[in-house]
This record gives C-alpha cells, sequence and structure tokens, in this order.
C-alpha cells in the first residue's frame, strides 16, 4: 500500500536561478529609474520654466520664474520617492507593498504637478507684481520652457520605478534579515560539547556543580 511522503519536492536549481535572476534584473531597472528620475525632477525645478515681461515706470523688464516658483511639489514628490526607493528594502510583504505604492503615486504626483506647472502663470504675475509694485501688474508676453515636461518626463520613471516594486518587490531582498537563501531562519550552532578528560573541561564541570566521573 503506498504512502504520500510528506517531505517537500526541492526546487529544481534551474528554476530557483531564473527566479533570482529575474528578481535582481527588476530590482537593478527600479533602482535605476527611481534615482535617475529624481534627479532630473531635482534639476528640472532649478531651472527657468515660464519667461515674460513685466511694465516698470513706461518701459518693460524681462522676468522669469523657474520651477521651484512655479510649484513645489514635485520637487517634494521627488524626495518622498528617493526615501521610499530605499525603505522598499527595509521592510516586507504588506510594508514593501504599502511603501511600493508610495512610490508609485509620488511619481504620479509629480508628473501631473509638473504638466499643471506647465501652463501657470501666477509666479510670474507675482514676481512682475514685485518688481512693478503694482498688485494688479500682469505678465505680459509669457512664454513656457520645455523643463517642465522635462520634470514630468523624470516624474515617470518614478512612477515606473514604483510599478515594479509593486510586480516584482516580492522577490527582492530585504535589509538586516538573518534568513538564508530559502527564507528559512538559520538554525543556532550548537556549543562544541567539552572534553570531560580534559583538565579544563573538568574544572568548568565542578563550577557547575556537575560530578564529571558520572556517566548518564
Amino acid at each position: 500500500m503506498g504512502y504520500v511522503s510528506a517531505v517537500p519536492v526541492p526546487q529544481p536549481r534551474a528554476a530557483r536561478a531564473a527566479v533570482t535572476s529575474g528578481g535582481r534584473r527588476s530590482l537593478a531597472l527600479a533602482l535605476l529609474l527611481g534615482a535617475l528620475g529624481a534627479t532630473v525632477v531635482l534639476l528640472s525645478a532649478g531651472q527657468i520654466w515660464a519667461e515674460g515681461t513685466a511694465s516698470v515706470a513706461g518701459g518693460t523688464v524681462p522676468v522669469e520664474a523657474d520651477g521651484g516658483a512655479v510649484t513645489g511639489v514635485p520637487t517634494a514628490l521627488a524626495i518622498v520617492g528617493l526615501a521610499a526607493l530605499v525603505a522598499v528594502f527595509a521592510v516586507r510583504r504588506t510594508g514593501r507593498t504599502l511603501v511600493a505604492a508610495l512610490l508609485a503615486l509620488s511619481g504620479a504626483g509629480a508628473a501631473l504637478a509638473a504638466y499643471l506647472g506647465a501652463s501657470d502663470s501666477a509666479a510670474l504675475d507675482a514676481e512682475a507684481a514685485r518688481i512693478s509694485g503694482d498688485t494688479a501688474a500682469a505678465v505680459a508676453g509669457l512664454t513656457h520652457t520645455a523643463w517642465p515636461y522635462v520634470a514630468a518626463a523624470g516624474a515617470l520613471l518614478i512612477l515606473v520605478a514604483g510599478l515594479f516594486a509593486l510586480r516584482y518587490g516580492k522577490t527582492w531582498p530585504a535589509m538586516g534579515g538573518r534568513y538564508e537563501r530559502s527564507g528559512a531562519p538559520r538554525a543556532p550552532r550548537r556549543a562544541a560539547a567539552g572534553d570531560p578528560e580534559r583538565p579544563e573541561d573538568l574544572w568548568k564541570a565542578l563550577d557547575r556543580g556537575e560530578d564529571p566521573t558520572h556517566d548518564a
């Protein structure tokens, strides 16, 4: 009469290698996209996003506004995305999913804010009012540069990194885990049994109140 063995069938080495290789590729790609996207957003925020002219004392002066003056949302969310990109390796299971979702949402929010900033004129109007001393002053000849769209593209890279983390994050390693490759905790090592015939071991046994000459 046959019986069913409770011993799990070991996973083939080729299958394990394929899973590990896929996880490493997705990990490297997510890190590259996330870091590159955040860098692009942060650099773009320091560039000129809008330009125009303001009337001052019968003449005109040029005014301009960088990304930080137009909107600070992309910069803030890029920093959040970088923090989430690092934190995704410090958590496991549900925590990793939540952090990966935060990473994706940071990218999506930064992209939307940068896109909306490409047509914003409030920052230039405020600069024109400051220069002219007239709170009702408005900018003439308003033009926008391509930098808001560059920032939006960088934010989309952060979004893609978050989507990779959501899809493949379960196969990525975590920092500080005392686990073997199989995921099982390491068994504690047993101390080597002392030799009852060695003098130092005899003394240690006597100190513990044991009789080293007594056989179990």
